[in-house]
């Protein structure tokens, strides 16, 4: 009886949790590509993965120019990670608006493990002054 108790609330709250979470999209989604910080993007930069490569092998961005990065698998399992911009997307998170703050080359990597090539899907990510 106490579990079937215990199951039926753990249900419940799975419910409430995920429907909060549906609010949050929606909101994202009104907000008009705003970011956090309240600057809207002037830019956008598209990243296209397929196995074991990204599109392009270098990006090229704008030091304090809010630019909407958005991730595209086209074939595969993968994901972007640029740990000097704080950026990680993936099937569930494609895009976020970033401002880079400092010039210099960032390294962009699948932070998916995606087969035999993934150690060599490397891309860079150059943010000039």
């Amino acid at each position: 009886m106490k579990k079937s108790i215990a199951f039926i609330l753990s249900c419940m709250l799975l419910l409430v949790l995920s429907a909060c979470g549906e609010k949050n999209k929606e909101s994202q989604a009104a907000s008009g590509g705003v970011s956090d910080t309240g600057a809207a993007p002037s830019e956008e930069m598209v990243i296209k993965a397929k196995n074991f490569a990204f599109d392009k092998q270098e990006y090229h961005l704008k030091k304090g120019v809010p630019v909407k990065i958005t991730f595209e698998n086209e074939e595969g399992t993968h994901a972007v990670l640029i740990p000097g911009l704080e950026l990680q997307l993936d099937q569930k998170h494609k895009s976020q608006v970033v401002t880079p703050e400092k010039a210099g080359t960032f390294e962009m990597t699948c932070s998916v493990y995606c087969g035999s090539g993934h150690s060599a899907m490397i891309s860079k990510v150059i943010v000039d002054e």
